[in-house]
């Protein structure tokens, strides 16, 4: 049976390039903390049978156990050529807009990877001003090899920021729910408010009201 890792690198081959940037983000839904896109370069002419073996484990960062993550993070800084990720803090995404944020930070990070004649492909996006053949992928983390291994660098490179401002900032599990909007997270705020990781610029319906 095919691995689902293979099947990616499967498509990446079908491209008919020797070098495939691939760029996603983690955290753009969020209601606190930051986002973080990620970027790999792959070589095809270097990923061997012994490198799709490697990556069998490989997909979409959201469907990848934590654990399994942690170790794919591990294999594909050892099988790609470059990578890079690019940080937008909550400050920053006030300011300038989530999706200025998120196009920017993908444009950087792709730009820090990329090198001549590769095509990057971006998951659900079209980026301006990067310098090189770009494909937009949509649903990408799940079809191409190069967009699943940055969607798994952005992840693990995001969970671990939450986590460590988890220490920092105790009261609303940071550790666990990343930042995203769930209902442990809603209740956290209602008892403590906003902390300074929180997002202010989306809508205030976003955010419960604090208990008077």
């Amino acid at each position: 049976m095919t691995s689902r890792g293979r099947r990616l690198v499967q498509h990446d081959r079908r491209l008919g390039v020797r070098f495939v940037v691939g760029a996603d983000e983690a955290g753009r839904g969020c209601l606190a903390g930051p986002l973080v896109a990620g970027a790999v370069l792959l070589d095809l002419e270097r990923v061997g049978p012994r490198e799709v073996r490697a990556l069998g484990a490989l997909d979409d960062s959201k469907r990848v156990p934590e654990a399994v993550r942690e170790s794919l993070l591990e294999v594909i800084e050892r099988v790609a050529v470059r990578v890079a990720v690019d940080v937008r803090s909550p400050e920053q995404i006030d300011r300038d807009g989530l999706h200025v944020s998120n196009l920017g930070a993908l444009a950087v990070a792709a730009a820090r990877v990329a090198c001549p004649g590769a095509l990057c492909l971006v998951d659900g996006f079209a980026v301006p001003d990067l310098d090189h053949e770009q494909r937009r992928l949509v649903g990408g983390d799940g079809r191409s090899a190069a967009v699943a291994a940055a969607s798994i660098v952005a992840k693990v490179t995001r969970d671990r920021m939450m986590r460590d401002a988890a220490s920092e900032h105790p009261h609303w599990g940071f550790d666990v729910h990343k930042g995203y909007g769930t209902a442990a997270h809603r209740a956290a705020i209602v008892r403590h408010g906003l902390s300074p990781l929180h997002r202010r610029s989306f809508r205030s319906s976003a955010y419960p009201q604090r208990a008077a």
